[in-house]
């Protein structure tokens, strides 16, 4: 595919095109530059974060409603490896990772997350002071981190919002599944609690492994 080059006054400069992953001009400044090193440790802290994140929801709350949440976790987790191997678009440095990058899975389960948290203030608190603060705050914090996956070039910018929008998508249908339908569903039918109570079970139990073989392996 073509590149995409754009001018800019005082001087030209090129830039790839963020859907094919071409690789991006080197800037030896900003690269040694202090913070460097701190967004590196923030694009690992990232993954650590969303999975802190659930497990403080799930020893604040221990309800059905964040079971829920966690079984779209898993949703939102399936949904984007099948996404990946339909759509098979290659990283922007294929050396360091061989998996396909289109969407971030990163991305698609920070803005999962956030987008859930984000919702249950507005749900919670209504719209107030706080809300409109801690709202806004919670998906600018979500874009930096998963902004993090382009500057590390572990994936392409295109790679990284359609990511963000599958992930926020998906929190926003569950959330409204949650209180639309399954929550009613939950109090009156057994059937519904078993299944939503063995279901997180079972990611809770299966996410502890996954970190064991890999996230800790990586670290």
């Amino acid at each position: 595919m073509a590149e995409m080059t754009r001018v800019g006054s005082g001087g030209g400069f090129m830039e790839s095109d963020p859907i094919v992953g071409g690789e991006a001009p080197s800037h030896p400044r900003w690269e040694a530059s202090w913070w460097t090193p701190v967004e590196a440790a923030l694009n690992r802290m990232s993954k650590w974060l969303v999975a802190g994140s659930f497990a403080f929801a799930v020893i604040w709350k221990h309800d059905a409603e964040i079971m829920w949440f966690l079984l779209g976790a898993v949703g939102n987790s399936l949904l984007s490896m099948v996404l990946k191997k339909m759509l098979n678009h290659e990283r922007p440095a294929p050396a360091s990772r061989s998996d396909p990058g289109m969407p971030s899975s990163h991305a698609q389960s920070i803005f999962y997350a956030a987008t859930i948290l984000a919702l249950s203030l507005y749900y919670l608190l209504g719209t107030n002071y706080l809300t409109m603060t801690l709202g806004p705050a919670t998906l600018a914090v979500a874009t930096y981190l998963s902004w993090l996956r382009v500057s590390r070039r572990l994936h392409t910018l295109n790679q990284v919002t359609v990511g963000a929008v599958v992930g926020s998508a998906f929190g926003a249908l569950w959330f409204v599944l949650w209180h639309s339908l399954v929550q009613e569903a939950f109090a009156s039918s057994l059937l519904v609690r078993i299944a939503v109570i063995v279901g997180s079970s079972a990611f809770c139990v299966s996410f502890v492994m996954y970190m064991i073989r890999h996230w800790l392996k990586d670290e």
